[in-house]
């Protein structure tokens, strides 16, 4: 997906960055847990969606409350369509039991 096609679909997964990082676009977004647990189950969350769509996300908890997650399909060197859907799966998840009162996007 060229990067004009990822800026206009970037709309539809609200809270999500789109990033460049050695040359490959790529979709990134973080969350402030409550704690370092909290941020295992929002993974176990996430990972059933990711296997459910077959599609797998690269996961990173910094830190004891900080949640930092890259979606990109690796088998093309970038971004899809179901990348962006993936994104807009997680973010239908209700995260809100595991989320600092204020979050980082």
């Amino acid at each position: 997906m060229k990067e004009e096609s990822a800026t206009e679909m970037m709309s539809k997964v609200g809270g999500w960055n789109l990033v460049k990082e050695d040359g490959t676009l790529k979709l990134h977004r973080s969350w402030k847990v409550k704690s370092f647990t909290k941020g295992l189950d929002l993974f176990q969350l996430v990972g059933n969606v990711a296997e459910t769509e077959g599609h797998h996300p690269d996961l990173h908890l910094v830190g004891w409350n900080n949640v930092k997650i890259e979606i990109w399909t690796h088998a093309v060197g970038g971004l899809t369509e179901n990348d962006f859907i993936l994104a807009a799966k997680i973010n239908g998840l209700d995260l809100h039991h595991l989320l600092r009162k204020k979050t980082a996007t």
